[in-house]
């Protein structure tokens, strides 16, 4: 894979990926297991991604979607396991981030979750707070109809104190008050397992991204895997509404 790695390299990279991590429970039922071992390994692969993502590829921007909004819609002890996972994921990852340079941050509503998650995410961001090699966006508790909400309440408050005309709300206004706005525009979302919408996930970053789908289930997918959709995205024509130029 090593000449893959490097022809994408050269070609230039996607500056900000996203994954949904589609597949975990089929990947367990298709083995005879419960759930949580597809959460377990979906677990493992993300780790594999991010480690390749920034030690291998330099990526400058990977967002993740953990755990929706709707997610809460599960039944109890699959929630419980997954909050459990992902606090241990990052207490586990946590001194590798900061050696590799892995900024952390979060797309979402951590008031929304457990006290004790909340807290070693929070400890997290602020112990990764000066790195600067990976910028590592989790989409925990998050909904993109919710975080256009939240940007709307945001815009609406600074209009009523004053602190912005009601003329002056535009595209740039909006983007600085999105979870992403300290992250480089969204150039390539991808969705494991064979499933082909949104989830409600990025929905204004994923106006002009590309996008991937594969049938991969989550805890198979691999960084080679990975370097093809890389491949993929390079041979779009982003054109951005505009048209080819053999046809202007």
């Amino acid at each position: 894979m090593g000449t893959l790695v490097k022809r994408v390299i050269e070609a230039g990279l996607p500056r900000h990926v996203a994954i949904v991590m589609d597949g975990n429970g089929r990947w367990a039922a298709e083995r005879g297991l419960p759930r949580a071992a597809g959460h377990q390994e979906g677990s493992r692969a993300a780790e594999r991604l991010i480690r390749f993502a920034g030690e291998r590829l330099g990526l400058e921007a990977l967002t993740l979607y953990a755990f929706s909004c709707e997610n809460w819609n599960r039944p109890q002890s699959e929630i419980d396991f997954l909050m459990d996972l992902l606090e241990q994921f990052i207490e586990e990852q946590l001194e590798a981030f900061v050696q590799a340079g892995v900024h952390l941050s979060v797309f979402g509503d951590l008031a929304g979750l457990p006290d004790r998650v909340r807290t070693t995410v929070e400890n997290a961001m602020r112990r990764t707070a000066d790195c600067d090699q990976l910028r590592l966006n989790i989409a925990l508790n998050y909904g993109g109809r919710q975080e256009l909400t939240r940007a709307s309440r945001m815009l609406a408050e600074d209009v009523v104190q004053g602190r912005l005309a009601l003329n002056e709300i535009d595209e740039e206004q909006i983007g600085r008050r999105l979870y992403s706005a300290s992250s480089p525009e969204l150039d390539l979302m991808i969705r494991t397992s064979g499933e082909q919408r949104l989830s409600n996930f990025l929905l204004w970053q994923t106006a002009y991204a590309e996008l991937v789908f594969t049938d991969t289930l989550w805890p198979d997918y691999t960084p080679a895997e990975f370097v093809r959709a890389l491949e993929t995205f390079q041979k779009r024509e982003r054109r951005f509404g505009g048209i080819r130029e053999e046809h202007v």
